[in-house]
């Protein structure tokens, strides 16, 4: 009979290889880096699409379906998801703990003439803050390990419900399949599937909103040897290449050319997940 997950360690698990993964990454080492990762964030918001993800539609409902309420925002970024939901809300905190992030909110947040959001500087769930009738956590988990403290104190200040947006990793992708061939399960990162059943865990059924028709834009490699490398450095194994002639000949099947480049398929999503508290 097979054992159940603890899903809290297992959160805990996919998040110290995605940080490992980043510590072994030059790219990631280098400063500029960051800084571009910003202005990404920033290009990606300013080209959004014409109608809203329905995750953002369902929350500024709620929102307008309970006026005068107040919502946290967690990991606020770059300030997007304040400046769209702020005209459904009495006020905003904006929680974020980088300041280049923080940056590029305060332009945000002047660009769209908002004056009901504050922007506070800290981690969740270290710092205190007072209660709100929301709390929103939108793709600002996946760097944490404790991920029961973040889900709990979440709840412990909201007093009418929580939002948790988290991307969701599909199926039969290249990622899924190779963590599959290495790890035993699918989940290269932390992702909805981990975070549905940590919920589950600590007694929370919350609702789901699956984001239709809408993925995640794909990336590339200049080379197979650099996909290569990209693969085994998420996946922890690069010092051994036991692998390594499955996941060549797994890319060589998947990726697509493309301007001369090695293209991959799209293989996240994004889910919201909603409980009242």
């Amino acid at each position: 009979m097979e054992q159940l997950t603890d899903w809290f360690n297992f959160w805990k698990e996919l998040v110290e290889l995605k940080g490992e993964a980043s510590s072994r990454s030059k790219q990631c080492r280098d400063k500029s880096y960051w800084k571009r990762k910003v202005n990404h964030f920033k290009n990606k918001a300013g080209n959004g699409q014409s109608e809203p993800a329905s995750s953002r539609l369902f929350i500024a409902s709620t929102l307008e379906n309970n006026p005068n309420s107040t919502l946290l925002d967690i990991g606020a970024g770059i300030g997007d998801w304040c400046a769209f939901l702020a005209p459904y809300a009495r006020e905003i905190t904006a929680l974020e703990p980088s300041d280049d992030m923080g940056e590029m909110l305060t332009e945000t947040i002047k660009a769209g003439n908002v004056n009901n959001v504050e922007l506070v500087k800290g981690n969740w769930p270290g710092i205190d803050i007072e209660p709100h009738d929301y709390t929103l956590a939108s793709h600002s988990m996946y760097g944490e390990t404790d991920i029961k403290s973040f889900i709990k104190k979440m709840k412990s200040i909201s007093r009418k419900g929580c939002f948790v947006v988290s991307r969701v990793l599909f199926a039969d992708t290249i990622m899924a399949r190779a963590a599959q061939r290495t790890m035993g399960q699918p989940y290269d990162s932390p992702c909805f599937q981990v975070l549905y059943n940590v919920l589950l865990q600590m007694g929370i059924y919350p609702n789901v909103l699956m984001e239709t028709g809408k993925t995640w834009k794909s990336w590339s490699n200049d080379s197979l040897e650099e996909a290569l490398d990209e693969v085994k450095n998420r996946l922890g194994v690069r010092e051994t290449d036991q692998y390594d002639d499955y996941l060549v000949s797994l890319l060589k099947a998947e990726l697509t050319q493309k301007d001369g480049k090695l293209v991959w398929p799209a293989g996240n999503g994004s889910a919201l997940m909603y409980w009242d508290t």
